[in-house]
């Protein structure tokens, strides 16, 4: 979901550098603007008391994030930290709210999306369930393929680290492996020189 950054910048909306590594909003605060990368990438994360991160998703150019205060008044429910050197756009709340008031077909695009984000949710939570690796990483995978999204469209790599699935699945990063390497055996993705494609 994007909002065209030419109506963006009619509203009020203002460009933001990020550097890689910088955290755009933290979980827990409240928020004042609707967010939208540019360019770059943002991981929308979780993290426990022990410094442990959960990635709810990774957020690609012309995809927004942290919209969940701007619909209930709550505060973040995840921080956003910038993976990369990024550019962010952002226009206040009130005129956001403004925006949406004024065309509704906007909010209904919204709409889809919360509900697109809450549907993956539920996918992940019932397959962290099974305690399932294999089952796991599969669906994500199949997921990802579905949505053309952490995929190169071109030539199906994965372009999630490990790592990084293991943080979105709540596996260990060596069960991340070990299951990758026996998917791969079986010919349900193939890994060639340390990258993943599906």
């Amino acid at each position: 979901m994007q909002i065209n950054i030419d109506i963006l910048l009619a509203w009020g909306a203002a460009y933001k550098k990020v550097a890689a590594g910088e955290i755009i909003f933290h979980e827990g605060t409240e928020s004042s603007f609707y967010y939208q990368l540019v360019s770059g990438k943002v991981r929308w994360v979780n993290i426990n008391d022990q410094g442990k991160e959960f990635i709810q998703t990774i957020i690609e150019p012309e995809e927004c994030f942290g919209e969940f205060p701007l619909f209930d008044d709550e505060p973040f429910a995840a921080s956003a930290i910038a993976d990369e050197d990024s550019v962010i756009i952002r226009l206040h709340r009130s005129s956001f709210h403004q925006l949406l008031r004024e065309n509704p077909e906007l909010h209904f695009e919204f709409t889809r999306l919360l509900t697109q984000r809450l549907r993956f949710k539920f996918l992940i939570l019932k397959e962290l369930a099974n305690h399932n690796p294999e089952g796991s990483i599969s669906t994500l995978l199949n997921y990802f393929k579905q949505t053309q999204k952490n995929i190169c469209t071109k030539c199906n790599r994965l372009k999630l680290t490990r790592q990084q699935i293991a943080d979105m699945t709540g596996l260990r990063v060596e069960t991340v492996i070990r299951t990758m390497k026996f998917m791969q055996s079986k010919g349900d993705l193939q890994i060639t020189k340390g990258k993943v494609y599906c």
